[in-house]
């Protein structure tokens, strides 16, 4: 444990934007996991929208550094790729 008065409020504001990170890196995942089951459904329009989520939540993520940016484009260009397969 932190002895010192400045490491300690470090040590509970780094909790804190792991939560956060974390909240981020899941909702990302579950959104992918929705959309690759709307695409194995054949249920395109549906997809197309989830698609659209996903954008948003990638570039969130990518702008708040939970993920790189070049993980999130790689991640987007795969996914519309499966889109229209």
């Amino acid at each position: 444990m932190p002895n010192l008065k400045t490491s300690i409020k470090d040590l509970r504001s780094s909790k804190r934007k792991e939560i956060n990170n974390d909240r981020l890196r899941v909702r990302s995942k579950k959104a992918i996991k929705k959309f690759k089951t709307l695409v194995a459904e054949n249920n395109p329009e549906e997809a197309k929208v989830t698609l659209k989520h996903i954008y948003k939540v990638l570039d969130k993520a990518a702008k708040k550094n939970v993920i790189k940016d070049n993980k999130a484009d790689r991640l987007k260009g795969r996914l519309t790729k499966n889109l229209k397969i």
